[in-house]
């Protein structure tokens, strides 16, 4: 589905009139209707933004009827302070860091993975 058909379905869902989506967006009702109605009549972006957030939804949704990926909308804690660290570092200090996650990921690549049989067989042996 598409931006139009995304939207229709929306106030549909939350049952909001295009009236009231035009006071709460401050979009005017003609434009809205012409999103509605109109083939191939697509918003700006900063319209696109102030519909969703009034409709309590991504841009990405309304726009594709899909959500947006995990990894988009949870990006831990952990990994947006370390990034934020790494920000911080000089120039040479990244270099550094950078070359130091390739060498653990090499490593780890080359370690063999036990299977579980032959874990299995070394907890035998070990009681």
């Amino acid at each position: 589905m598409g931006f139009k058909e995304n939207l229709k379905s929306e106030l549909i869902y939350k049952d909001i009139l295009v009236k009231e989506l035009a006071s709460k967006t401050g979009i005017s009702r003609h434009t809205l209707d012409n999103y509605l109605n109109v083939r191939e009549h697509l918003p700006t972006v900063d319209v696109a933004v102030k519909i969703a957030q009034v409709l309590g939804i991504s841009v990405e949704y309304l726009v594709t009827g899909k959500e947006p990926t995990q990894t988009h909308l949870s990006m831990n804690h952990e990994i947006i302070s370390l990034v934020q660290n790494y920000n911080l570092l000089n120039e040479n200090d990244r270099r550094v860091v950078t070359e130091l996650i390739q060498l653990l990921n090499r490593h780890h690549r080359k370690r063999p993975v036990k299977s579980e049989e032959k874990m299995a067989e070394q907890n035998q042996a070990g009681k």
